[in-house]
């Protein structure tokens, strides 16, 4: 690398700072060269300290200064007066409107899927704009903007062709929301005119889930593309196929920055147990030092964690075997390591 990059890596809550350890051993395993700064965020900051936020000003600083940030497994208290989420609060900040999501198996599973989901993630009703009209009603607004919808559509189809991929399927609801979901459908007309070799197709999101369930398959080879919150259940209903929910990595990317995250939540329950599985925090570790320019060493943890997966024996509870998470997180970081070694 040029230069040396730096990454604020937010320990998250519940089982977040077993799993950033585990992924941080890997990194350094492999000789990664990111700076990588610790910081709290989240719940369990928030009891302590109080506030209007879960995140610091001092982390906030650490955060603008840095060329990428990781962010742990956090949790978001369903209560009223609690904060916006940590993750929602970044990519809001730092106006990271495009949350990807790979929807790939491994050989061990019974269906083999490999496509990407991709998610507006700055608006929608994630926007947080909802208020009581009464003390038995209340209101949400979704906010839709022509400028988020052209983004974040233009994002999909990159992501597509990057990819090889022949086909975009864009998921509304359109039959209903026709304003809100007209202004994106008209960013995927729009945006078509410039990948003419992409195929695009459009899917309600009930037909969706629906097809998601039955015939996954269908999708193989291609980027599935919608705004915020029916993303975020699509990208959830696919996780089901990835053997488990510890297995899907995501990132989060703007223009000039980018955070990394598991996909899953913290599991409060199972904090300190040395149980849950490591692969999403991995791999997204793994994504974002390859977004700062680390890709060999990105591409020897994805190869290692597949061959780990594939091989079965060192797997936790989740993936069928008894392994825990430092356990594992040593074997894909062993593996790794050896991989970077035979091609010097």
């Amino acid at each position: 690398m040029a230069s040396k990059k730096t990454a604020a890596i937010i320990r998250g809550d519940g089982t977040g700072p077993e799993l950033v350890d585990a992924m941080i051993k890997v990194l350094k395993t492999c000789n990664s060269e990111v700076e990588l700064v610790l910081c709290d965020a989240g719940s369990d900051w928030w009891q302590k300290n109080g506030g209007n936020s879960y995140i610091s000003p001092d982390v906030w600083k650490l955060l603008e200064e840095s060329d990428a940030c990781f962010k742990g497994p956090t949790t978001t208290l369903p209560v009223p007066n609690a904060p916006r989420s940590v993750a929602v609060s970044i990519r809001q900040k730092f106006e990271l409107y495009a949350n990807i999501r790979p929807i790939k198996t491994y050989k061990n599973q019974e269906r083999q899927l490999d496509f990407v989901c991709v998610r507006e993630a700055t608006e929608g009703l994630y926007a947080g704009i909802e208020f009581k009209i009464s003390d038995d009603s209340a209101i949400a607004i979704r906010k839709t903007t022509r400028k988020g919808c052209e983004r974040i559509v233009t994002a999909g189809f990159k992501t597509a062709r990057d990819r090889g991929f022949e086909s975009v399927y864009a998921i509304t609801k359109r039959n209903i929301l026709k304003e809100t979901d007209g202004i994106f459908w008209a960013a995927v007309e729009k945006t078509q005119e410039q990948f003419k070799n992409i195929r695009v197709e459009e899917y309600y999101i009930d037909n969706m889930t629906q097809q998601l369930v039955k015939n996954p398959e269908r999708f193989n080879k291609s980027v599935l593309l919608s705004t915020n919150l029916f993303m975020d259940i699509i990208s959830e209903c696919a996780s089901g196929h990835v053997g488990s929910i510890g297995n899907v990595y995501s990132g989060n990317y703007g223009d000039n920055y980018a955070m990394f995250e598991p996909a899953h939540g913290s599991a409060p329950k199972y904090a300190g147990q040395n149980k849950v599985n490591p692969v999403a925090t991995i791999l997204s570790g793994a994504w974002m030092v390859e977004y700062l320019g680390e890709k060999q060493i990105s591409k020897a943890i994805f190869q290692a964690t597949e061959d780990v997966i594939n091989e079965g024996k060192y797997v936790t509870y989740d993936l069928g075997g008894s392994t825990t998470t430092s356990q594992m997180a040593d074997q894909i970081a062993l593996q790794a390591g050896n991989l970077l070694q035979r091609k010097k």
